[in-house]
């Protein structure tokens, strides 16, 4: 866990678990796999057994850790965008429900905190809440504050709040490509939270969100909610909040072509959603002092090459202006 973060769209990360499993084309150069297979043969590292080297490459072993970290945020004085588990999944399928339970006991308890909860597995996340944790959520939230004197004096308001969404929980699902998008949106749109988000990067593909499928069988799941106690406006169907875009960084990172990204701008433009753009990646369009040897044509509107700059040269503008918006809870 770390504090501080370089991402430019939280303040904080925290990692109460670590360790993962790759589940789509998202995954193939993923940031946190090379750092817990880089760090997971040292004597006493938090990454033995997490990650390994396997043909030169790093590859996660799918085994989950809890950390010392769990009640981190409630030291934290100032109020923080945190992002959670930027080193793991919370809903893994090596995730057990009482240890997502007390994670999301410690983020209901630090209601002066917002945390950013980004997944992959959009229909673990939606069964899970379908299944009504908040009476075992609360029951791990009276047991931490009844262990610490600060926390009774801090706490006692959460105490009183039983119902869903917590009001400072954003969840959102990474999508890389149409394909992606139309598996996991669907089922977030069906999700109690406060804000729903997507983060589209590593941006693969053009994403259209407006003709996105319905999930399969979604209704079941919207019984279950209803029968959990949910606020019905937080079940807003076709709603999303917030949309981050980017492009891949590291050794063997892949361009996004920039019409791709213009599209989910112009969408967002459309219907009033904030759009967050977070980097270009390794490519850019130009010009860009580049290495010529690695400069990839490619076909959009504006035509010409995508240049291997790297990420600190590429930046962060598209056709020339910075996007970093960000959302409201409803």
């Amino acid at each position: 866990m770390s504090v501080k973060t370089k991402i430019e769209w939280t303040d904080a990360t925290w990692n109460p678990i670590i360790g993962c499993s790759r589940v789509s084309e998202g995954c193939r150069n993923c940031y946190a796999e090379g750092i817990a297979a880089r760090f997971a043969g040292e004597k006493q590292s938090v990454y033995s057994g997490l990650a390994q080297i396997v043909n030169g490459h790093p590859q996660w072993t799918g085994k989950i850790v809890e950390t010392r970290q769990l009640l981190d945020p409630l030291s934290w004085r100032q109020p923080k965008l945190v992002f959670v588990n930027s080193m793991s999944d919370l809903f893994h399928e090596n995730v057990s429900d009482d240890l997502r339970d007390r994670i999301f006991g410690v983020m209901a308890l630090a209601g002066h905190h917002t945390f950013q909860v980004l997944t992959k597995r959009a229909m673990a996340m939606l069964e899970y809440f379908a299944a009504g944790p908040m009476a075992r959520v609360r029951e791990a939230m009276v047991g931490f504050a009844a262990s610490s004197i600060h926390l009774k004096k801090t706490s006692e308001p959460f105490l009183e709040w039983s119902g869903l969404p917590l009001p400072n929980v954003w969840l959102g699902v990474s999508v890389e490509n149409q394909a992606a998008a139309d598996e996991r949106i669907p089922l977030l749109l069906q999700t109690p939270a406060a804000v729903r988000f997507i983060s589209a990067e590593p941006l693969l593909g053009p994403i259209n969100l407006e003709n996105l499928p319905s999930a399969s069988g979604i209704g079941r799941y919207l019984d279950a909610l209803s029968n959990a106690g949910v606020d019905k406006s937080a079940l807003i169907p076709n709603a999303l909040d917030w949309v981050i875009c980017g492009g891949e960084s590291g050794p063997h990172a892949r361009p996004m072509n920039p019409d791709w990204a213009r599209s989910l701008r112009d969408q967002c433009a459309a219907a009033s959603v904030p759009f967050f753009f977070k980097q270009w990646g390794e490519f850019a369009p130009g010009p860009h002092v580049s290495d010529p040897g690695k400069d990839i044509p490619i076909h959009c509107s504006t035509g010409g090459l995508m240049h291997h700059a790297g990420k600190k040269a590429a930046g962060s503008l598209l056709d020339g202006v910075e996007h970093k918006a960000f959302p409201e809870a409803r």
